[in-house]
């Protein structure tokens, strides 16, 4: 206790930790005053049926919690030979691209609602920034929430979660090697080994390391990649589990830059594996990260159990790009100009420094009110951000154009402000599932966070200071239809804040934080199948508060007064459906999305109208088939469609709907005696050009195509 401690108060602030402190004390002198009968936690290959410690129900099966949520497990990731999460978006309908450009960062869209960096993604539960790359090499599963995520996360975008469980020790030994190699030379080599040792087997390891050479199909993004990544545990007794894990990666890879707009006009798509950030001095951006987390786990008797939990994410990033943004030759900034050429800038932000620390002390357990059950949860969470910047580049430096073949000189003056971050929060939940009979289930959540947020420019002018109380609910109902039927209701809230920029020159209330932004989703749901046959349909809808505050500084509106400015309501309908039965698998989904702006003064224009980069509809499936006259071989098929969006936030610009189509065969065979996998898989299998997603990102129209078609091979050896 007295090692957890000194962990504990190493990572918050100690003015959060003394009451979080008293009350693990308390609950650790439970556990010693009664007899724990729960066996310890372990970590099995496989699981019986798929959970997401994402929703906050983690304890009960995906199928019976009343919420939405998409679980995309190891062998799912291996077979697309996914790097980064913006691979994932082929697994669920409801989740699109939102400005995924090769070599940086991944932004995601789940019911047409951007995820934020900073708030939406969790690691282990715990909060950590996205901004950044995360590998997925050493990762077991990933979590997708879809919805408003109030009793889940203090502050966030109503579009869902991600978090991100680590691969845990498994219970016999895993030695297993991993080669890929795909088109243009990319090689990976990864290890995976596993285990338990000691007396019992009380001690487990888990070790991933990969390293990647990057060649992709897009020219001039060429880079590296590297991961180790360590998780262990040790099961100090029958009920007590200590686990502890730590992963370091580098990355070093150049971005692509967007195309845009010609005038008005939407061009013809061009060769993918152009890259407008083609300079001589074109620099690629370096991501380095060391993140990590430390778990204990105490049975109380057969009914209760607490944890405490702490992790820490250190991020150090050099930003750089040869920026292709706006037409100065037509006053014109949101787009290039009609003649295909553009304002090319020099963009270097170097030693960008984010750290984010949090930890947190879970209590869950049953009991019984009479003839009613209750399976209750109560959580404190803390967390500290602490993001830290330097002067950074943004000069401008010629005229490029959509060919790339203009040659621009440099211009890495670092001359441009940039703005220092810190956020202190502390978080209170409380959930019950209370169990009437065998089939009616209520379900219920709150918490309550309280924020601290302080912001500075590097030269220390603009600062900013905004503290919150903020209070979320969720509450469901759910009914079993027999056996293997769900049906469902749910209402939850969302919170998000905002604080006007701290420019006088332009807003009148400059620097006054907003009345927190609370979206409210209704969600009416159905759950079924059993065996080998599952399904979902659900209906949402999400009704989003705007500001002004976009359209004030993307269309340079002075003065402006900072304020609420109607809202975005999101309706759609989510199916999804997977079957297996002899040697045929088959998955997909189908989401339908009315998305409308409503209520705007700053811009009346865009009221009625779809918001930019969301389709109206998309559609996936997967399919799979083992031949009976060759035993191991399986051909694999996936197909993506996405409907036409907004490229413009007036609708006067739309982008066409695009399919796509991905193939692969997979044979498990053994040579010399040892179990081996062999993939080989075709991405965009027709070579189809298209304009793959249209973002609105940072007050600019950017259009990225699809990639062309591209190989990969890979061999996987379980030693």
């Amino acid at each position: 206790m007295a090692n957890l401690r000194k962990f504990y108060e190493a990572k918050v602030p100690a003015k959060r930790t003394r009451c979080a402190y008293a009350a693990i004390l308390l609950i650790a002198g439970t556990a010693h005053a009664q007899d724990a009968t729960l066996k310890p936690v372990t970590v099995n290959e496989r699981s019986a049926a798929p959970q997401a410690d994402v929703t906050g129900f983690g304890d009960t099966p995906l199928k019976e919690v009343p919420i939405s949520a998409t679980v995309v497990n190891r062998a799912q990731l291996d077979a697309i030979g996914a790097r980064r999460l913006a691979d994932l978006t082929q697994f669920d309908s409801s989740v699109t691209d939102a400005y995924n450009s090769p070599g940086y960062w991944d932004f995601l869209s789940i019911r047409g609602f951007t995820l934020d960096n900073r708030f939406n993604f969790r690691r282990e539960g715990l909060p950590i920034s996205a901004e950044t790359s995360i590998p997925l090499d050493n990762k077991e599963r990933i979590e997708i929430l879809k919805g408003t995520s109030g009793i889940q996360a203090g502050t966030s975008a109503p579009g869902g979660l991600v978090n991100y469980v680590v691969k845990r020790p498994t219970e016999h030994d895993l030695r297993e090697v991993r080669l890929e190699y795909s088109s243009r030379a990319s090689v990976l080599g990864a290890v995976d080994l596993g285990g338990r040792f000691g007396a019992d087997r009380a001690f487990g390891y888990r070790i991933n390391a990969a390293q990647e050479q990057l060649r992709p199909t897009t020219r001039n993004v060429d880079g590296s990649r590297s991961l180790l990544a360590v998780a262990g545990d040790w099961r100090i007794s029958r009920d007590s589990v200590l686990e502890a894990e730590v992963e370091w990666s580098h990355k070093k890879q150049a971005s692509q830059a967007g195309f845009s707009l010609l005038g008005a006009r939407l061009p013809a798509v061009p060769d993918p594996r152009l890259n407008l950030n083609n300079q001589a001095w074109s620099q690629p951006s370096v991501f380095d990260a060391i993140t990590g987390s430390i778990r204990f786990e105490q049975a109380i008797n057969s009914q209760w159990r607490w944890s405490a939990q702490a992790g820490t994410q250190q991020l150090k990033t050099d930003d750089r790009l040869a920026y292709a943004f706006g037409c100065g030759a037509e006053n014109n900034f949101d787009r290039y100009c009609a003649n295909g050429t553009f304002d090319f800038y020099d963009f270097r932000s170097e030693n960008e420094r984010r750290r984010q620390d949090a930890a947190s002390l879970n209590l869950k357990g049953k009991f019984a009110t009479g003839s009613v059950a209750h399976e209750l949860s109560l959580g404190v969470l803390t967390s500290r951000v602490r993001n830290r910047f330097q002067l950074e580049a943004f000069n401008y430096v010629g005229v490029g154009n959509v060919a790339g073949t203009a040659v621009v000189p440099s211009d890495a003056s670092l001359n441009d402000q940039n703005t220092n971050r810190t956020e202190r929060t502390v978080e209170l939940s409380a959930q019950d599932a209370i169990r009437w009979n065998e089939s009616f289930t209520t379900w219920l959540g709150l918490r309550h966070t309280r924020l601290d947020r302080d912001s500075v420019r590097t030269n220390g002018s603009r600062p900013t200071t905004y503290s919150d109380g903020l209070t979320t609910p969720w509450l469901a109902a759910s009914y079993k239809l027999g056996a293997s039927t769900l049906a469902y209701a749910s209402y939850g809230e969302g919170v998000e804040s905002q604080i006007v920029p701290n420019r006088a020159a332009q807003y009148t209330n400059a620097g006054v934080a907003l009345p927190a932004l609370k979206s409210k989703q209704w969600e009416i749901g159905l759950k079924g199948g059993q065996d080998a046959f599952g399904w979902q349909l659900a209906w949402f809808d999400i009704k989003r508060p705007m500001s002004n505050l976009d359209a004030c500084n993307r269309l340079g509106i002075t003065p402006c007064l900072g304020a609420y400015d109607g809202s975005a309501v999101h309706r759609g309908l989510e199916g999804n459906a997977q079957w297996a039965q002899g040697p045929l698998r088959l998955a997909g989904g189908v989401t339908l999305l009315d998305a409308k702006r409503q209520g705007s003064t700053a811009e009346p224009a865009t009221n009625g109208k779809r918001p930019t980069n969301v389709p109206d509809w998309v559609a996936r499936a997967q399919a799979a088939w083992k031949f009976a006259s060759m035993p191991g071989l399986e051909l694999q098929g996936q197909m993506s469609h996405e409907g036409r969006r907004a490229v413009l936030p007036d609708e006067s610009v739309m982008l066409p709907a695009w399919t796509r189509f991905d193939a692969a065969l997979r044979y498990e065979t053994k040579v010399a005696g040892t179990p081996t996998t062999w993939t080989l898989g075709v991405d965009n299998l027709f070579n189809k050009r298209y304009w793959k997603e249209s973002p609105y990102q940072f007050g600019h129209v950017y259009l990225y195509p699809g990639a062309v078609r591209s190989l990969r091979l890979a061999v996987t050896a379980a030693l």
